[in-house]
């Protein structure tokens, strides 16, 4: 599955920086200057599971495969984006391809950092932000409500649809997101073929100074009190630190670094891991001497939707699932071990995935 996160934000608010920081696949120029990214950069990133590296230890595999998401990093917007201000238009609409959405907001103070709005400011960053892609969505709100009022004349499908869309018209206009109007799944169809920006989930990245690394600062306290109205999460983190360590490729040399700054892993991680849980993504686990492979799955699906991520003939010729929990393999050591104390279980069409599940297929070519 291919999935992603893109990350936004004001310019110099250190977007290009996280994703320097991020990504093992590619690297985006970082400056002191406007547009600086003109085309989104794309880098993928390995999702941290210490239970992969667990199952690693005790199958001792030939290699270890882990999990990936995509991560777009995409040009600062600035006030007037919706109306094409800046390269405002091209940017949001790099923004409608992605399925979550990373929010960096500066929380710290540095006179050599550009910045046009004035004094550092959090709450009125993000507001910025969603402002623009809260215009941005009622423009093609407003352009499908008027298609849609015409066939729902006669058409009670399309009446359908018109409700949900004056109700998200209404919902914007107040200077709401689409995510905090908890339409149904049902009511969400009406509205799928628009890839409204508001209506993705986001995480606000609170980008603070060393010093507040650990802590925190007044700033980042005002961005998590107003992220907390929406239900949203702030992970704060230094991404000029998060780069440093993303760059050292002895693993000693990280670990020394990390410890000077009283580190136990990189902010990152919790980052990482925390995207991926904003998309209500699950893993599962293959697990043999070839190789311990992680998985993605959607949190909910079903046997032989998971085996369809390995290949389309596994869902297809799909028969049975061979299907062990996590801690039980770890605490018997290996399948063989597991199969012998009865922890092995065998299971159907309708099984729903368990997040750790490790896992093996029988299905007919």
């Amino acid at each position: 599955m291919s999935l992603q996160a893109g990350i936004v934000g004001l310019p110099n608010v250190g977007k290009s920086t996280l994703f320097n920081a991020v990504s093992n696949s590619a690297k985006a120029q970082a400056s002191n200057y406007r547009f600086c990214t003109i085309e989104p950069n794309v880098g993928l990133v390995n999702v941290p599971d210490e239970r992969m590296t667990k199952l690693a230890e005790l199958v001792k595999p030939d290699r270890i495969v882990p999990t990936q998401l995509e991560i777009v990093d995409i040009a600062g917007l600035v006030r007037g984006a919706s109306k094409g201000e800046g390269l405002g238009n091209k940017f949001l609409g790099n923004i409608k391809e992605v399925d979550a959405i990373i929010h960096v907001i500066r929380c710290f103070e540095d006179e050599n950092v550009l910045r046009e709005e004035g004094a550092i400011n959090p709450v009125s960053d993000k507001e910025i932000i969603d402002t623009e892609l809260q215009l941005k969505d009622l423009e093609s709100v407003d352009r499908k409500l008027q298609r849609t009022e015409k066939m729902a004349k006669t058409d009670p499908k399309a009446k359908a649809e018109l409700e949900v869309l004056q109700q998200c018209k209404a919902h914007l206009e107040q200077g709401k997101s689409i995510r905090g109007l908890d339409l149904s799944k049902e009511e969400k169809v009406a509205i799928a073929d628009l890839f409204l920006l508001t209506e993705k989930p986001v995480l606000y990245v609170a980008n603070v100074d060393e010093a507040s690394m650990h802590t925190g600062n007044k700033y980042s306290e005002a961005l998590a009190a107003a992220a907390k109205e929406e239900g949203a999460q702030v992970i704060v983190m230094c991404n000029n630190i998060e780069a440093q360590i993303a760059e050292m490729e002895a693993e000693d040399d990280k670990q020394m670094f990390m410890e000077e700054y009283k580190m136990t892993e990189p902010a990152l991680n919790r980052l990482i891991q925390s995207a991926y849980k904003l998309l209500q993504l699950d893993t599962y686990f293959t697990a043999g001497v070839q190789e311990v492979r992680a998985w993605t799955i959607h949190h909910g699906w079903k046997a032989p939707q998971a085996a369809g991520v390995i290949h389309t003939d596994f869902e297809r010729g799909f028969i049975k699932a061979e299907v062990i929990d996590y801690d039980d393999f770890v605490k018997y050591g290996s399948e063989a071990a597991c199969r012998d104390n009865g922890r092995l279980r065998i299971e159907g069409k309708e099984y729903i995935v368990k997040d750790g599940d490790v896992m093996h297929f029988r299905f007919n070519v």
